[in-house]
């Protein structure tokens, strides 16, 4: 059965296709902080000189050392990113004489500022060249190295959610579908009253009580997914209740959680699996939403929606990828979750199923 599911689901090119995204999102997301040309924590290197440029400005930057020196092992680079031991100002040229570097600071297009320092103040190699593929935002900071980062985001907030939707929409619909009567019915009300409140205000009213924050946003988009997931449970587990095999399990006087959760539970997980998808698109939308609104990740940490934010007045002038590319991306991540449902529900022909 399970290799009959795998060649259904291969066969699908755009289950294929939105597996590859994901696979590729999630090995950015991992290797972010090696794979980033900007390593610093958050991808919060702040070079105000080069702010807002396009994609593909490069520019020399000189190496100047700082008085702290810190050490992080490999892990810690891996999971937090590493802080800068050198300060990078931005040179059109320079000259050595004695034991001073002569360099001319790039201030903006065609304004420079002539400055010297200490030869053993600079850092080897002197200067090194650097390419910003996608650009730099307002605050001068690497708009790829932000987006890699920012992938974390979107992929924790789509996983944690749905973590929490699927525990919470599980346990409650299965209550509500197998036990019937007054569980039922209290657990249907909940449903239908949180059901007539829009997502995004009751995201909004939880944010509040929660606070802002990275995993308080985490918790609040979790809190309100869980409403389609029970009903869906609900409806599978009054469904396969009735079936022989669930009633020879009565027969033979085994427990309700036991019936549950070996017997009931197990299946109904193909719909589970295609509910979970489009959950996962969903909170990565409503994500980027909130970070958009301001009451979402806060800055510096990176977010594909506060990346919108910070740069969307840049669409109507000079410079748009600042705010396209990370929408861009939202809508790529997105379309390989809708791509990978519709690619489970079709290899589990869960249609015929309800």
């Amino acid at each position: 059965m399970i290799n009959s599911f795998g060649k259904r689901l291969f066969k699908n090119t755009g289950a294929v296709a939105g597996i590859i995204i994901i696979a590729c999102s999630v090995i950015i997301a991992l290797f972010a902080y090696i794979i980033s040309p900007d390593a610093t924590p958050n991808a919060n290197r702040m070079i105000p000189e080069i702010g807002s440029k396009k994609p593909g400005f490069s520019i020399q930057f000189l190496q100047v050392k700082k008085n702290n020196s810190i050490q992080e092992n490999f892990f810690s680079k891996i999971i937090n990113g590493k802080q800068d031991t050198l300060t990078y100002i931005p040179v059109t040229n320079y000259t050595i004489k004695a034991d001073s570097v002569i360099y001319n600071k790039y201030v903006d297009d065609n304004i420079i500022e002539r400055k010297a320092i200490a030869l053993k103040n600079v850092g080897n190699p002197i200067t090194i060249n650097v390419k910003f593929y996608l650009g730099t935002d307002r605050f001068g900071r690497d708009i790829l190295s932000r987006l890699i980062i920012g992938t974390r985001v979107s992929l924790s907030v789509g996983l944690i959610a749905v973590i929490i939707s699927l525990t919470l929409g599980i346990f409650l619909g299965a209550l509500a579908g197998y036990f019937k009567s007054w569980v039922d019915d209290v657990i249907m009300w909940l449903i239908n009253v949180l059901w007539s409140i829009p997502t995004l205000l009751l995201v909004f009213a939880i944010t509040l009580v929660l606070g802002k924050g990275f995993w308080q946003v985490f918790i609040a988009v979790g809190l309100t997914m869980w409403v389609n997931v029970a009903r869906l449970v609900r409806g599978q587990v009054m469904q396969v209740k009735t079936l022989e095999f669930i009633e020879a399990t009565h027969a033979l006087g085994y427990s309700n959680t036991r019936i549950i959760i070996k017997h009931i539970l197990p299946n109904i997980l193909g719909p589970v699996m295609v509910i979970a998808a489009s959950n996962f698109a969903s909170a990565i939308v409503i994500e980027a939403g909130l970070s958009f609104l301001g009451i979402g990740v806060q800055p510096p940490q990176p977010s594909w929606g506060l990346m919108i934010k910070e740069n969307y007045n840049f669409i109507i002038t000079n410079n748009p990828m600042l705010a396209l590319t990370p929408g861009i991306a939202i809508m790529l991540l997105v379309l390989a979750f809708n791509l990978l449902g519709n690619g489970l529900r079709d290899a589990l022909n869960v249609k015929s199923k309800l």
